[in-house]
């Protein structure tokens, strides 16, 4: 069972894999011999877990036999002898069999967790200015681990950014006020922006207009229109459900309520639950 993160160390490579290999991933090296049984009980159970992590661990094996230099220069006693390598010094490590849970366990504490892993890339699409990606890596950070402050601040602003703002309101509500650091504030602040610019004359008139006549389907569509280019998306959706409710086939309403709902982040809790409505009033 060799695959492409289980390498044969020796002197030639052993920089390499190593010193900067241990700079990406955490790097398990095996120190072993063909006359050691032990070592032929652990190997199985080493490779086994290089394969389940195959994007985070390296395992090198190091044959003492024909590598008796670098096991001297690592001070090698007895066999097998497993050490832990990270950014190029040994962070762990242990001599003889040990089980599998016990591997692993040691393995977990030196590799970032999945949500971590997600979160870093949240972080990294707020910085491109990916609002759409980063929402939904948060998002997924945020159902792994849902004590991650951090990631629930960034669901925050990137659904600030995408014109959420109710659900920019729910998610900073539940902030505590020891968790208010910086980033809240800016959120809250960039809120209040988006509410200001989200309530304009055109809308004001728009909205009076349509309460002398809330009937008029194709004002009520251009109201939507409007509403979900100032990105008060969740009132835009309801108008545009408030004319398929009443003329199914009317104009384009369908279309527009598709267009709005493809135009949300995976994962946004708001377009699975209009979507289901679309769903259930066409089927």
């Amino acid at each position: 069972m060799h695959s492409n993160n289980i390498i044969q160390v020796t002197a030639e490579n052993f920089q390499q894999v190593i010193l900067q290999g241990s700079e990406q991933k955490l790097v398990i090296v095996d120190f072993w011999a063909d006359w050691c049984e032990p070592c032929k009980q652990l190997m199985p159970i080493l490779e086994k877990l290089a394969a389940e992590y195959a994007n985070q661990v390296i395992l090198a094996k190091i044959n003492c036999d024909e590598q008796q230099h670098l096991a001297a220069q690592f001070g090698i006693r007895s066999l097998p002898t497993v050490a832990f390598f990270k950014d190029g010094q040994a962070i762990d490590g242990f001599a003889g069999v040990e089980s599998e849970a016990a591997i692993r366990n040691r393995i977990t504490q030196h590799i970032p967790s999945i949500d971590d892993e997600l979160f870093a890339q949240a972080q990294q699409a707020v910085v491109e200015q990916d609002y759409s990606q980063a929402f939904t890596l948060a998002k997924q950070a945020l159902d792994l681990n849902p004590n991650n402050i951090d990631a629930k601040l960034i669901v925050a602003d990137a659904a600030c950014e995408l014109g959420r703002i109710e659900h920019t309101k729910e998610l900073l509500s539940q902030i505590k006020l020891a968790d208010q650091n910086h980033y809240y504030q800016s959120i809250q602040a960039k809120l209040h922006l988006a509410e200001q610019a989200a309530d304009s004359p055109e809308l004001r008139e728009l909205d009076q207009q349509l309460q002398q006549q809330p009937d008029n389907h194709q004002l009520r569509l251009e109201f939507a229109a409007k509403l979900f280019a100032a990105q008060r998306i969740e009132e835009a959706l309801d108008n545009v459900f408030a004319v398929l409710i009443a003329d199914l086939h009317f104009a384009n309403a369908k279309q527009q309520a598709l267009d709005m709902l493809n135009s949300l982040p995976n994962g946004d809790p708001l377009a699975a639950q209009y979507r289901r409505r679309l769903y259930s009033m066409l089927y």
